[in-house]
């Protein structure tokens, strides 16, 4: 009788004809059974109209984000040096912090390599200096989550559009008649942080964007190029003991690392370019050590908060992503969250012929560096 009584209701409330029918052949909790049909089926019937226009809701989407557009045109922390010395857990303390746009992941607005500031021609069309500085790690992170290794499963919620990404981009060049290169990287920050939806801490007075990239600051050309269009700009170098760098860069990339006269001269380029930037720059670049960043947490936040002159902020002393805690980006294995005071032990993974070799070659510029380091 079920069947035939849903079967019933579907022919019969086809019409108004129909609906009156039952008025005087079903019995009062039959009726009460058909007016929640009748109320359950209108409303099943405008949530399948709205679901088949996702097309529209993803393009209204795009008009909001477009009219609401915030521009970013702070101008940009860079923190760089060579590689596990630091970058990634300076850059995941600055992460929410209030002042700051800061960057979730490595900044690769490198061209044709991450190494490399990218150099734009004015004269080219926009849509080609987005397609050089666009991100492409983005699509990833979208698609799979947001995670620093490969190795940790912790992964994080990362919602990105490119495609509104692309629209801010071109729609902020739109409003200036004629684009300086400046322009084009604030337009570009605009775009970056106007297409990740879910950022927490898209509001407020930002003083500065925070970002990380690797090895960028170790070219003489790189950092003309980065200072002429950020002359308000920051840099910032971590120099790590190599006795300490040497077993982690080993282990995290054996094929560039693993041969200790080849590794020890990518360090000792990056030393010599701390000496150089500081000496060019002067005030615009912090030089900090590693074992500072690790063993004195919170002495070298409160000192970068005051080089940046933005507030103290205790998030300034946890790595996050998103304002959520991370684990930490190392070589070695680890379930721990915040900052791993056994990273200064990795000298321990040496023998002595090893670190003897690095002291002889390495020593005297370490100390040349350490001289210019903020001392805490």
């Amino acid at each position: 009788m079920g069947v035939i009584y849903q079967q019933l209701l579907n022919r019969i409330t086809k019409s108004t004809l129909g609906n009156g029918a039952t008025e005087s052949i079903i019995a009062e909790n039959g009726k009460i059974t058909l007016k929640k049909y009748h109320k359950y089926r209108k409303r099943q019937k405008n949530l399948n109209k709205e679901f088949r226009k996702s097309n529209l809701h993803l393009e209204s989407l795009h008009r909001s984000c477009v009219e609401h557009m915030r521009p970013v045109t702070s101008p940009l922390v860079l923190i760089s040096q060579i590689q596990r010395s630091g970058g990634s857990l300076l850059s995941q303390l600055f992460d929410g912090h209030p002042e700051l746009h800061a960057h979730p992941h490595e900044l690769k607005i490198g061209y044709p390599r991450k190494y490399t500031w990218p150099k734009l021609d004015l004269n080219d069309n926009p849509r080609q200096w987005f397609e050089t500085l666009f991100e492409r790690s983005v699509l990833d992170h979208f698609k799979t989550g947001y995670k620093k290794q490969k190795n940790i499963d912790e992964t994080f919620l990362f919602l990105f559009l490119p495609s509104l990404q692309s629209e801010l981009f071109l729609n902020y060049l739109e409003s200036i008649d004629a684009a300086t290169l400046r322009d084009v990287f604030d337009a570009y920050m605009t775009s970056y942080f106007g297409a990740w939806l879910n950022n927490q801490n898209s509001f407020g007075q930002k003083k500065y964007i925070s970002a990380f990239t690797a090895r960028l600051s170790m070219k003489k050309e790189n950092m003309e190029a980065f200072f002429e269009i950020y002359p308000n700009g920051r840099l910032i170098s971590v120099i790590r003991d190599p006795k300490n760098w040497y077993p982690s860069a080993a282990k995290h990339r054996p094929s560039l690392y693993k041969d200790i006269r080849e590794a020890l001269s990518l360090w000792e380029k990056s030393a010599h370019a701390m000496l150089w930037n500081k000496e060019r720059y002067g005030d615009r670049v912090c030089i900090l050590t590693f074992e500072d960043l690790i063993g004195k947490t919170e002495s070298v936040m409160r000192y970068l908060a005051e080089f940046l002159a933005i507030k103290f902020d205790d998030g300034l002393l946890m790595p996050t992503f998103n304002k959520f805690p991370i684990k930490a980006n190392t070589s070695f294995d680890t379930q721990q969250h915040g900052i791993m005071n056994s990273t200064l032990n990795r000298y321990k993974t040496l023998s002595k012929e090893e670190l003897d070799f690095i002291d002889s070659k390495s020593k005297e510029l370490h100390r040349q560096v350490l001289s210019l380091a903020v001392g805490l």
